[in-house]
């Protein structure tokens, strides 16, 4: 019988790509901690193999647990196999049961392995003409390929027939077991023959044949011509019952007793509601939406709570296209504790937006949307822009009525430049996501909805399509943009109802939203509006300066090369480094090319001049591209100001974040990035005002440590780095040099960023002993800070979390993870979030404060422009100057008390630079 080629019977060997995804990158985890990533490995593979050959016919066979007959044989099989890692064990339930909800048989059979369950349906399949399909990565499947068993391995991409298995190991299928039983194994503990390996086997077996053929024929081993053939026959002759055992642990076993359910390899249909509640727990969000998409009424607990998540009816929405329509909703909303409230407009940027609709929800599934400003009729008609502007300003700017959005400050702007000042934001979900965990993944809306809600929203692409090609909300039908719009409104009552029983459980995450994130709304929606002069004329001079030296480094470059190349390039930078120049590389990116990120060419320029300038020429041209050329381009055709976007819910510990411009990344060391900053002014008659706080966490260090020295350094206003450098280098104060007061600044920051003392001895040029020694000093002088350090990581690898002084949570996945490399990195985490995160919470409850201080008593002298990293940037009237920095210090100082005082530098100019 032909085998049927079209349509494969694939056996999939579960335990083996098991083992290899778990160690192969990305090493995922869920929100909750627990690890996913082999998981996610092993369905990746499976589903690649459904798409490629459509079977109708699979199994996934798995190890079962406990010993099997091999163990009687010989004691010592596989003894050397460590117990398997608890961040894997934990994986194969979940695994088990998404093979099952895929509808592919799986199969478990005790007393035996998978390669013996796998050997034995491959050979009964191929005895009746069916092609089979042998999915794995173990070398001792080749011995059962034939010309109906093919193997395939999904990681490496290569298929094996019974030519392939010659040309891969020399011998062909049928001696593959001869092959292992002399080499041996040492990955099953195979004892195979002392002194035989692969080339010696090879030389045996193709010199003389089989095991059996070999041993018939010891006399004629010595006439071999490979290396050691002379004296290789006593050795097997001494060694014979080892051979003979380990062909018995080499062989797959193919006539395993298996039931007719087990022999049933039939795909059944996947049980999505099982699928849907599964990646919901593990946080697959591409494959939950996939499986949405499929079927929409499939309904599963959602991915965070307990509870089942009910199913969304989106033909229950309404279209509010009739002025008592309007005047139904309006009362309806007034009536409601509580509303969703969310804009449709035609753009992202808040400054450039235009009104095109409002959609609102009072209860779940209770949602309507009211559109007035779409440019295409459809069979509908649509309100009067003003009519309802007008008739939703009391209700919108009402605070007694609360409303819940999903990142309502772009909604706030918006309402803002159309004359409406939004008030009585009760809830925002994405920041409740936020606060709840930051690094949970994504707090978008329809992140949360498939997390959550175990629910696909409808995307922007699939109403206004994708590309050069997509349009803008005004321009989708109005029968397609209410259906959208309203279930935006409904998704996020939905989410506010899921997320904030669990805010609610948790105190202190609480306090960080009501005291903390939800007050900053308004603040950054007014510094984003209120936006910051730019001197266009002075940029476009250091442009065209930056371009002149660009070009200079260019120049260098090349003939530090020996000829021209992209500097761009990462590919031909390691061709002229390590290739042409032979110099030998420090690291190698995942791929395994050598590196040549940022801090590889740093190490390289110690001894080399082309790294060093390369990695000036890099900067350079960034600042060019960023700043100089770009930030001219992002001024407002009608404010004559840059206007950036500030993100609450991006950064892991809580510090803000700011795009278009991304005013946190301008470099403040260098003169050319010092020179940016003299380009943000204030207009006539006013000022720039800066404040800054001084070594903010390193005195957060020393209030959560409680180290004496530190608190004393600090309560008697010293120079903190000095008299770091006076305990360790054990000099007076007085006598601190300049470079041993910049080593101290090193260690005292570095010792934040938990550096060890081979970074530190990497950044100021030292040997990692001499390293060692400063930390092992600064220790003894300062003990609480190593005590702090030592009960962090006790603690976060207890709880999996840190706080910051106020509460807010850093969840830290990989405290407990296997790999040195990511439980390190977690650690350093655990020490540094809580005295960043605190940082970033304190400069938010200032801006808080000084938001309200400027609203009541400085509306017309004082705006708040920017944000950067520990520094406040206000625009002020001249004659206020003073007034507003002594003001503005003082509050600054009061927004937390903690053991030390909090010092602020305030400096006041007619730009950002001269002010800071």
């Amino acid at each position: 019988m032909a085998a049927n080629v079209e349509n494969p019977l694939i056996l999939v060997d579960g335990s083996s790509y098991l083992y290899r995804a778990f160690y192969a990158p990305p090493h995922l985890t869920n929100s909750a901690g627990e690890p996913t990533g082999a998981v996610y490995g092993v369905v990746n593979m499976l589903k690649s193999l459904l798409r490629q050959y459509q079977p109708s016919q699979m199994a996934v066979v798995f190890d079962a647990k406990g010993k099997t007959f091999r163990d009687d044989l010989f004691e010592q099989y596989k003894a050397q196999r460590p117990a398997m890692p608890d961040d894997l064990r934990s994986q194969v339930a979940p695994l088990h049961a998404l093979v099952k909800a895929m509808g592919l048989p799986l199969i478990i059979i005790e007393g035996v392995e998978a390669d013996d369950v796998i050997g034995t349906l491959a050979r009964k399949a191929s005895a009746e003409g069916q092609a089979v399909l042998i999915s794995t990565g173990d070398k001792d499947m080749a011995q059962l390929v034939d010309d109906n068993i093919t193997l395939i391995n999904t990681m490496t991409n290569t298929v094996l027939d019974p030519a392939g298995v010659g040309d891969k190991f020399g011998v062909g299928p049928e001696l593959i077991i001869d092959f292992l039983a002399l080499m041996g194994d040492k990955v099953d503990n195979i004892p195979g023959v002392p002194g035989v390996g692969e080339k010696t086997a090879l030389g045996l077996l193709q010199g003389l044949g089989s095991l059996d053929d070999i041993y018939q024929n010891l006399d004629k081993v010595a006439e071999l011509g490979f290396r050691g053939a002379k004296s290789l026959g006593q050795k097997l002759a001494d060694n014979e019952e080892q051979a003979r055992l380990s062909y018995l642990l080499a062989t797959i076993k193919t006539d395993v007793d298996l039931s007719d359910e087990q022999l049933d390899l039939t795909i059944k249909t996947a049980d999505r509601d099982a699928l849907v509640q599964l990646y919901g727990k593990l946080e697959f969000r591409r494959w939950l939406a996939e499986v949405l998409d499929e079927d929409t009424t499939a309904v599963a607990p959602a991915a965070s709570t307990e509870q089942a998540a009910p199913q969304i009816d989106r033909g229950q929405y309404q279209l509010v296209n009739s002025p008592e329509q309007l005047r139904h909703w309006l009362d309806k909303l007034t009536g409601a504790p509580l509303f969703a409230f969310d804009t449709e407009t035609t753009s992202l940027d808040y400054m450039k937006a235009d009104l095109v609709g409002f959609s609102v929800a009072t209860s779940a599934g209770e949602a309507a949307y009211i559109p007035f400003g779409h440019s295409q009729l459809d069979e509908t008609t649509q309100l009067d822009r003003d009519c309802v502007l007008e008739a939703f300003k009391p209700l919108l700017e009402s605070a007694e009525h609360k409303k819940v959005g999903q990142n309502l400050k772009y909604d706030m702007s918006v309402l803002a430049n159309h004359g409406i000042a939004l008030q009585g934001i009760a809830f925002d979900t994405m920041l409740e996501s936020y606060v709840l965990n930051s690094v949970a993944g994504r707090h978008d809306m329809d992140s949360l909805s498939l997390k959550y809600l175990s629910h696909k929203a409808i995307s922007f692409e699939d109403v206004a399509g994708k590309g050069a090609k997509q349009l803008t909300f005004d321009q989708v039908t109005i029968s397609e943009a209410a259906v959208y719009a309203a279930e935006d409104a409904d998704i996020t009552l939905r989410l506010h109802q899921t997320l904030w029983p669990m805010l609610e459980k948790e105190p202190a995450l609480k306090t960080v939203f009501d005291d903390i994130e939800l007050p900053l709304v308004p603040v950054l929606s007014r510094m984003e509006r209120t936006g910051v002069l730019i001197n266009k004329q002075l940029l476009a001079t250091q442009s065209q300066e930056l371009a002149e030296r660009i070009s200079t480094l260019q120049q260098q470059a090349y003939e530090l090369a020996g000829e021209e190349f992209n500097l761009a390039s990462p590919k031909q930078l390691q061709g002229i480094l390590f290739d042409k120049m032979a110099i030998k590389p420090l690291k190698k990116t995942p791929s395994g090319a050598p590196s040549v990120a940022e801090e590889v060419l740093q190490e390289l320029a110690h001894d080399h001049p082309l790294p060093k300038v390369i990695l000036e020429y890099r900067s350079l041209a960034k600042l060019k591209s960023t700043y100089t050329d770009k930030l001219p381009l992002l001024i407002h055709e009608h404010t004559g100001r840059v206007h950036t976007s500030y993100h609450q819910a991006v950064t892991a510990t809580g510090r803000l974040s700011s795009s278009d411009p991304n005013l946190q990344n301008i470099p403040v060391r260098s003169e050319e990035g010092r020179r940016i900053r003299k380009a943000f002014v204030a207009p006539p008659g006013r000022c720039i005002l800066a404040a800054d706080y001084s070594q903010i966490e390193l005195r957060i260090m020393a209030h959560l440590s409680g180290d004496q020295g530190l608190l004393d350094a600090f309560a008697q206003n010293r120079d903190i780095h000095a008299a770091t450098a006076a305990e360790v280098f054990g000099v007076a104060l007085e006598d601190v040099t300049s470079e041993q007061r910049r080593r101290a600044k090193a260690i005292n920051f570095g010792l934040i960023y938990g550096m060890s003392a081979f970074g530190l001895a990497r950044q100021l040029d030292i040997s990692r002993s001499e390293a060692q020694g400063y930390m092992d000093t600064y220790f003894e002088r300062y003990p609480g800070v190593l005590q702090y350090m030592e009960n962090t990581r006790q603690r976060a690898e207890q709880q999996g979390f840190v706080e910051t002084l106020f509460g807010r949570r850093l969840y830290l996945p990989d405290i407990k993870a296997r790999n040195q490399g990511r439980k390190k990195a977690a650690e350093r985490a655990a020490i540094n979030a809580p005295m960043q995160g605190t940082a970033a919470d304190i400069i938010k409850k200032a801006m808080i404060a000084v938001d309200q201080w400027i609203t009541e008593q400085a509306s017309d002298k004082v705006s708040l422009l920017m944000q950067v990293h520990d520094e406040l940037v206000l625009e002020v009237e001249q004659g206020f100057a003073d007034q507003a920095a002594a003001e503005l210090s003082r509050l600054m100082e009061a927004a937390a008390e903690l053991k030390v005082p909090l010092k602020v530098e305030a400096g006041i100019g007619s730009s950002w630079e001269e002010a800071h």
